[in-house]
């Protein structure tokens, strides 16, 4: 086996630019091992809690930066699946720009697969990873994705998503 003596379950990392592909890499990887097998956990979960800020300050705010994520929650959560407990994982709702007050129980299991923009950023959660995969689509691919995204499931208008895109996303 691949896992070392404080890790119970092989865990994968997926990460790549805004709609490159990383859920549905992620999601057909558990389908593939079986979803009984594989405790995927999405990083836009784990969005820090802006409930202290008005709507439009929410919405301003820049979520494809490092701070934007609660990495303790997540490496914590991270050694208690692999402690053999199960995790509450946050619930994040995009229309409001903020976590709800609920949470979504997770139970371990022999794979974990993360996936995120910046799974592979933070140190700390990087070197959980037995597997690090980045999926790598073309920008413009990626952004009418987005796009067909945000206005059908997010609530976003084009122009709004464009913005969002043109400036902390893009760069």
């Amino acid at each position: 086996t691949l896992m070392d003596d404080q890790q119970s379950s092989f865990v994968i990392g997926v990460a790549g630019g805004t709609c490159s592909g990383k859920t549905t890499v992620s999601e057909r990887l558990a389908d593939l091992a079986g979803i009984e097998r594989v405790a995927l956990i999405k990083l836009d979960s784990y969005y820090v809690s802006l409930s202290h800020l008005p709507l439009e300050e929410r919405a301003k705010f820049n979520y494809d930066h490092p701070n934007a994520f609660d990495w303790q929650l997540l490496t914590q959560h991270l050694g208690m699946l692999a402690n053999g407990e199960p995790i509450p994982v946050p619930i994040y709702d995009f229309t409001i720009y903020d976590r709800t007050t609920e949470v979504r129980m997770l139970p371990p299991a022999g794979t974990v697969v993360v996936e995120g923009i910046l799974v592979l950023y933070e140190p700390d959660l990087r070197d959980r990873f037995d597997l690090k995969l980045y999926i790598d689509t073309d920008a413009d691919l990626r952004f009418i994705r987005r796009l067909q995204r945000d206005t059908a499931e997010r609530g976003r208008t084009p122009d709004s998503i464009i913005a969002q895109y043109l400036e902390p996303v893009r760069p």
